[in-house]
């Protein structure tokens, strides 16, 4: 059964489910959604809360492991090992079908260690030896105090999602530090062919800057968030080009490119098509992950063509113009990167008191 999902898959962007939960896992959910395309899973914090704490689906184990003396962090890590692993486990045929390019189930570390990076890469190996499966990526948080721990963990062998990158610099960062890991992998003679992505959020920036545009500058709602990361798509080719001597001596050596992933792609302005974060960001070498709903709308009536191959000029002039409208795109994406990790702080904490309520139940 072909459909726009594989339509995409051809002109070079994977699309990935951006959710998890029992019944997807145990009702042939997942299952369905790789014969419709999925080629991926990401989870976050705020993921595993609706899943767990929201529902009923695992109360009788929540219970059950806290009667065999399992701690509230102990419960929280048997269950999302035991779905990240399962997922995993679904996965495993798209990733051997696409050669390890695809089939990958994100695992996010505790969001609590974002600013301490001896941490955050101390939890990301040991999570990834607990799953111990070629086709799971780690999470890691791209604040400047993590980015080392992306560099340490991609030196150590570990597939990383970079993640709440929202500016070209903090992009930037983010791909450095994996070139420097592989670097240092090959420089030690070990195999270089760790696979990674950079996850970009995109709606966010959206949300935070059309409130803040007056009627004269209303032609620029709704852009902010695309030209963002048009240019972000173009420092992704600058960086992993053939003239980076840097990449190209790795490339040689088998290493694999870190493409670009679209995240928070689910349209949360009305006014805007419900598959415009996914129609206007289709590219070669990249990934966009993707919620249920919207997956659902871009099989419905989405279209795929490549929408990232035009000129980046023109996503510069509209930047240009946001400036001079008093909005600073880079203070825009820190404000948003402090709230991303406080709103997955506040997820994970919620999901653990969740859970404690849970096992006295």
């Amino acid at each position: 059964m072909q459909t726009v999902l594989h339509k995409t898959a051809q002109l070079g962007q994977s699309l990935w489910l951006d959710t998890i939960s029992r019944k997807l896992l145990r009702e042939n959910g997942l299952a369905d959604w790789i014969e419709k395309g999925v080629r991926g899973v990401t989870t976050n914090p705020s993921i595993f809360e609706l899943a767990i704490a929201k529902s009923e689906d695992y109360d009788a184990e929540i219970r059950d492991l806290a009667k065999n003396g399992k701690s509230v962090p102990e419960i929280y890590e048997t269950l999302t090992l035991q779905e990240v692993g399962a997922a995993a486990d679904i996965m495993l045929k798209v990733y051997d079908d696409t050669k390890g390019l695809d089939g990958y189930v994100s695992l996010e570390v505790n969001p609590l260690l974002a600013q301490d990076a001896a941490s955050t890469a101390s939890e990301a190996k040991r999570l990834f030896a607990a799953l111990n499966r070629p086709n799971v990526m780690i999470k890691i948080p791209s604040t400047p105090e993590s980015i080392p721990a992306i560099e340490a963990c991609v030196a150590d062998g570990i597939n990383v999602n970079a993640t709440l990158i929202f500016s070209v610099k903090q992009y930037a960062s983010a791909a450095e530090a994996y070139i420097k890991g592989l670097s240092a992998r090959a420089n030690r003679g070990l195999p270089i062919a760790v696979a990674s992505v950079a996850s970009v959020f995109v709606s966010r920036i959206d949300s935070a800057v059309d409130p803040r545009l007056t009627d004269k500058d209303g032609d620029l709602r709704g852009k902010a968030a695309i030209d963002n990361t048009i240019l972000t798509y173009a420092k992704f080719k600058e960086i992993f080009s053939a003239i980076n001597g840097d990449w190209r001596a790795l490339e040689d050596k088998g290493a694999k490119i870190q493409r670009p992933l679209w995240a928070s792609t689910g349209t949360k302005n009305a006014d805007y098509s419900d598959v415009y974060y996914i129609e206007s960001l289709i590219g070669k070498n990249t990934v966009n992950t993707v919620p249920p709903a919207t997956l659902s709308a871009f099989l419905d009536h989405g279209t795929a063509e490549d929408a990232l191959k035009q000129d980046a000029s023109g996503a510069k002039a509209r930047l240009a113009r946001l400036l001079e409208a008093g909005i600073e795109l880079d203070a825009v994406c820190n404000t948003l990167l402090n709230d991303g990790v406080a709103a997955f702080n506040a997820a994970f904490e919620g999901l653990m008191k969740s859970i404690e309520i849970k096992t006295k139940g």
